[in-house]
C-alpha cells in the first residue's frame, strides 16, 4: 500500500474486539496514552456494566451491526484467530482502520479479499507483531545488516514456554492457545518468529517440517514444531537455512536467534533484551548491548505507530502483506508435516 493512497484520520473513537488477555491490555495502554479517545468493545457474550466500567469503556457491542453504528475511526480485533477475517471485512468496507492480533488469521482464507479491501478504501491495515518494536531485535537485525559478523552462514531461532505456565491466571485447557477451533497452537501463537525472521533476512522460499504433540497437555493443538526455512536472503546470492524450533513444553522460557556468520556469531536474547557477540579472536561471548524494556513497551510502541499511521496516513512498519506471508509460510508447514517433503512458497507469497 503507497502512502498517498491511505485515508489521513484523526482517531476519536476506536473499538476493541474482544476482552481476553491482550484485548484488556490494549485497553489500557489506549486509556493511558491516549485518554481522549473514546473506547468501545465488541465482544461475543452480554456485557458486565461493572466490568466495562472498571476499564473505562463508555460503550459496548454484542454484534458487528451495533459496533458499526458507532462509527469508530480504528479497530483492534483481540478476539480469536478463527474469527478475524469475518469482523475485519464488515469494517473494512465501512472505512473502518484496522490492527489484527497476530496472526491475522488461521488460515490464509479471505486475508488477500481483505488487503485488497483495505487497499482500495485507503486503509491503515497492520498485523500486531510487536517484537518489531523491541530495541533489542531492532539493535540485533541493524548490527546483521551492518556487517558486523559479515555473511551469515546459518541461523538458528528457538522460543518456548511451558503453557500452564503462559498466562497462570486462567486455565490453559480454556485458553486460545490450546483449541484448534479457535486459531490455537504453537504455529500460530508463536508465529512471532516467522514474522521476524523474514524480516530480517528475507522471505522464505522453502519449508521442511516436523510438527507434533509430544506432552501430555490436554490440547488439541500441536504443541512442539520444528520447521528448516529457506531464506531469499537479504545478504548476498549464497544459500541461507534457518533451523526454527518453537513450542508449549520447556519449562525454562525461552527466545533468541543465534547467527553465525563469517566474521563471528551474534545471538539475540528476547527475554533477557540482549546481544552477544563471539569473536573470532575471541574465547568468550562480549555483551554489546542490553535493554530490559517493561513488559508493556513493544505494545505501547505498537499502538503508538498504529494511531500514527492512521494520522499521518502513513504505511504501518508491520502490514497486512506481512501477517500473510507468516500464515503463508504455516500453511507450507503444515503441508510439508503431512507429505513429509520440502514444499516451495513461491506460489503462495504476496
Amino acid at each position: 500500500m503507497s502512502v498517498n493512497s491511505v485515508r489521513h484520520t484523526c482517531v476519536n473513537k476506536i473499538l476493541i474486539v474482544g476482552l481476553g488477555s491482550i484485548g484488556k491490555r490494549h485497553i489500557e495502554i489506549i486509556r493511558d496514552l491516549f485518554p481522549e479517545i473514546t473506547i468501545g468493545l465488541l465482544r461475543h457474550s452480554k456485557c458486565n456494566e461493572d466490568e466495562i466500567k472498571s476499564y473505562g469503556i463508555k460503550f459496548c457491542f454484542s454484534t458487528i451491526e451495533e459496533a458499526l453504528a458507532y462509527q469508530p475511526d480504528a479497530a483492534i480485533l483481540a478476539n480469536p484467530a478463527s474469527f478475524h477475517i469475518d469482523v475485519a471485512i464488515p469494517f473494512a468496507d465501512a472505512g473502518v482502520h484496522l490492527l489484527i492480533e497476530k496472526p491475522i488469521s488461521n488460515n490464509i482464507d479471505g486475508v488477500r479479499k481483505l488487503i485488497s479491501l483495505c487497499s482500495k478504501n485507503g486503509l491503515i491495515l497492520m498485523t500486531a507483531y510487536n517484537l518489531r518494536f523491541s530495541p533489542s531485535l531492532n539493535q540485533f537485525r541493524d548490527l546483521l545488516h551492518q556487517g558486523k559478523i559479515g555473511i551469515p552462514y546459518a541461523v538458528h531461532v528457538e522460543a518456548g514456554q511451558y503453557l500452564p505456565n503462559w498466562r497462570p491466571n486462567l486455565d490453559y485447557r480454556q485458553t486460545v492457545s490450546a483449541q484448534e477451533y479457535l486459531g490455537g497452537g504453537v504455529l500460530l501463537e508463536l508465529s512471532h518468529e516467522i514474522d521476524y525472521t523474514q524480516w530480517i533476512f528475507g522471505s522464505v522460499k522453502w519449508v521442511k517440517a516436523t510438527v507434533l504433540r509430544q506432552s501430555h497437555l490436554e490440547i488439541d493443538v500441536e504443541d512442539t514444531a520444528h520447521l528448516q526455512l529457506g531464506m531469499s536472503n537479504g545478504f548476498n546470492d549464497k544459500q541461507l537455512v534457518v533451523t526454527l524450533n518453537i513450542d508449549f513444553i520447556r519449562h525454562n522460557s525461552t527466545r533468541q536467534c543465534h547467527v553465525i556468520g563469517e566474521k563471528g556469531s551474534l545471538l539475540w536474547n528476547g527475554i533477557q533484551g540482549s546481544i552477544e557477540f563471539f569473536s573470532p579472536n575471541s574465547d568468550e561471548w562480549e555483551v554489546l548491548y542490553s535493554n530490559l524494556t517493561e513488559r508493556n513497551y513493544t505494545y505501547e510502541q505498537e499502538i503508538r505507530h498504529f494511531i500514527s499511521s492512521i494520522e499521518s496516513g502513513s504505511s504501518p512498519h508491520v502490514s497486512g502483506d506481512d501477517g500473510l506471508n507468516v500464515v503463508s509460510v504455516i500453511e507450507a508447514v503444515k503441508k510439508s508435516n503431512v507429505e513429509g517433503s520440502l514444499v516451495y512458497l513461491e506460489q503462495h507469497r504476496v
